[in-house]
């Protein structure tokens, strides 16, 4: 039996993604400025959601099948107060609102940090 493809998460603000699935892809800043969209493993979202988003309640929480992207994914190492072994799954191209198997809202906890997923 083939394991199956992992699921993976992108955060984008709520009108980020209503323009998105007006385009049929979404287009962070990141394609354009570092060549690859930013995506993590639901385990480990809520360290760039902290880093990045803290506080913010307009996010939403794309869950991914990484079998509908067409684009390469590299799994890099991601800032230094990351842990070293960490690594984080980027997106050199467009992501596909097909790829897209699940949204939603996704809220900090009352001192304005996200907590992290389980799977």
């Amino acid at each position: 039996m083939t394991p199956s493809p992992p699921v993976l998460v992108h955060l984008c603000s709520k009108d980020e993604w209503r323009a998105a699935l007006a385009d049929g892809e979404h287009r962070p800043v990141s394609l354009t400025a570092n060549g690859f969209v930013h995506l993590s493993t639901p385990e480990q979202v809520h360290l760039p959601a902290n880093r990045l988003y803290a506080g913010r309640t307009d996010l939403v929480l794309l869950r991914i099948d990484s079998a509908r992207l067409s684009s390469p994914i590299r799994w890099e190492a991601g800032v230094p107060t990351d842990p070293a072994e960490m690594v984080f799954p980027h997106l050199y191209g467009p992501l596909p609102t097909a790829a897209v198997i699940r949204v939603t809202s996704y809220l900090p906890g009352a001192d304005g940090r996200f907590a992290p997923l389980s799977g």
